[in-house]
């Protein structure tokens, strides 16, 4: 492994306290980990928040100090695409990205790894206008779509947070590919199967996890050739280790805010409600008691658990698609394509950072905010060399860390998915999975546990946390890569 690891003791088991009482009133938290006094890390709980499907520069453009752009390159389109198009390109040049509304970007984009490979180009990153719309790439040509970037007053609250704590402008994908991949290297820092496959792009039908319907195959990519295999792999319901186990061998509590997975529905294929339930795919997880006990029924979850005082030390937390930053999210229309547009990403990220800032918890806890892929919107940095076998690193994403020990700054250090592991493994001396998480450098270097922990300033949200816990779920199918 690679970079300063931080001095770490073994744990000891956490006994978890349902208290009451307001939050601004002393109370009893869970025990703490048992630490050497060598070890200067105050962090006790990691909440690693996953939005959805933006590109770096589709959300932070134009952050001072941070490196964005407002420019693409855009390669010829062939005569397929440009027949489509108002403005078609018909030599190599540099277009404007324009400027929209978070609700505005409401397509959903090919991105699986056939559209990676497009608009990746090589490394010249000039193939996004060659995209086409719809998440499995099914739709008409898009044009000129991908090259835009949201109007940084529709997300106020992320340039807030990033303001005040932490940009990270150099994180990639630890996979060129989509949703359900990314999930899983978040929870296990790689997909490899086998010593010749990996698991990229999706599975046939939703769910994706082992409540799928038996004919679901999964798509794999091989080490051999090179080659996607579309559905070529086995049922979504997987056997290959993830942080879990690592946080279980160490007596380390853990849980997975989801929404329900819902097998059957009036949607075609079934209900997507659950689709970012990663830990559904794992199958020691999913026909374990650690299914009814650590994964949750509802992302708000985290809300009761802050304010009764049980919030474990490692918790993953996946919206209600309203709440995602998905693009073409609508309020509860299941299965139609009519209802309003509706983003409230930024909004629930504020609720979520404000619930434990107001918290006796602040002072303990990192918050890690993550988008799991960039959503086939243009951005114009190459991802690392080399490249692996299994089809990354992906395009640049949006990271922000929140912590009392973070000074605030743009942190430019290449980072994957891998590093949010890898840090999580160093504060608890968890060991490695030998994944992405042994290859990455940690997200340690962005924090200061040498200074006094900072006071909590509240994020500002244009929707309160009581109309995102009162709102009903929705079940529109967000996502289809």
């Amino acid at each position: 492994m690679r970079g300063a690891a931080l001095s770490l003791f073994a744990l000891v088991s956490i006994a978890i306290a349902a208290c009451g009482g307001s939050p601004s009133a002393p109370v009893a938290l869970p025990a703490a980990p048992a630490r050497l006094a060598a070890s200067k890390s105050p962090i006790e709980h990691v909440v690693i928040a996953i939005q959805e499907n933006r590109s770096f520069d589709n959300l932070f453009a134009t952050f001072p100090g941070a490196d964005g752009a407002t420019t693409g390159k855009a390669a010829p389109m062939p005569p397929s695409i440009a027949q489509n198009c108002s403005k078609p390109i018909t030599q190599p040049t540099t277009v404007p990205l324009a400027q929209v509304s978070l609700v505005g970007s409401g397509s959903d984009l090919n991105h699986n790894h056939a559209a990676f490979t497009t608009a990746w180009d090589g490394g010249a990153m000039d193939g996004f206008d060659l995209e086409f719309a719809g998440g499995g790439g099914g739709g008409p040509p898009v044009c000129l779509y991908e090259y835009q970037y949201v109007n940084p007053n529709d997300i106020r609250p992320y340039w807030d947070i990033a303001k005040q704590y932490v940009l990270a402008d150099r994180t990639f994908q630890t996979q060129a590919s989509g949703s359900f991949t990314a999930h899983q290297d978040l929870i296990a820092g790689g997909t490899q199967i086998n010593s010749n496959e990996a698991l990229i792009d999706t599975p046939t039908y939703f769910p994706w996890g082992c409540d799928a319907n038996p004919p679901v195959r999964t798509a794999i990519i091989k080490k051999s050739n090179g080659k996607v295999y579309r559905y070529g792999g086995p049922f979504p319901c997987l056997s290959y280790p993830t942080l879990r186990d690592l946080l279980d061998a160490k007596s380390v509590s853990w849980k997975f805010y989801a929404m329900p997975v819902q097998k059957e529905s009036g949607c075609e294929h079934g209900n997507t409600a659950g689709l970012w339930s990663a830990f559904d795919a794992i199958k020691a997880v999913r026909y374990g008691p650690e299914w009814h006990a650590n994964v949750t029924r509802s992302s708000l979850a985290i809300f009761d658990d802050v304010k009764k005082n049980r919030l474990p030390s490692v918790a993953w937390v996946t919206p209600d698609s309203l709440n995602s930053d998905h693009p073409g999210e609508r309020e509860h229309q299941p299965c139609q394509s009519g209802g309003k547009y509706e983003d409230t990403g930024p909004s629930w990220i504020a609720s979520l950072v404000n619930a434990i800032g107001e918290s006796p918890y602040w002072k303990t806890t990192a918050i890690v905010i993550v988008w799991d892929d960039w959503g086939g919107f243009y951005d114009h940095v190459a991802p690392p060399e080399p490249r692996n076998w299994q089809g990354g690193p992906g395009f640049r994403v949006p990271m922000l860390i929140v912590s009392p020990y973070v000074k605030p700054h743009v942190e430019h250090t290449t980072y994957e998915f891998g590093s949010i592991l890898r840090f999580v493994e160093q504060t608890w001396g968890l060991g490695s999975l030998g994944n992405n998480d042994a290859d990455s450098k940690s997200i340690g270097n962005a924090f200061d546990f040498t200074m006094a922990p900072r006071k909590f300033k509240k994020i500002a949200a244009p929707y309160s946390r009581e109309y995102l816990l009162h709102r009903q779920p929705s079940t529109d199918p967000p996502d289809t890569d």
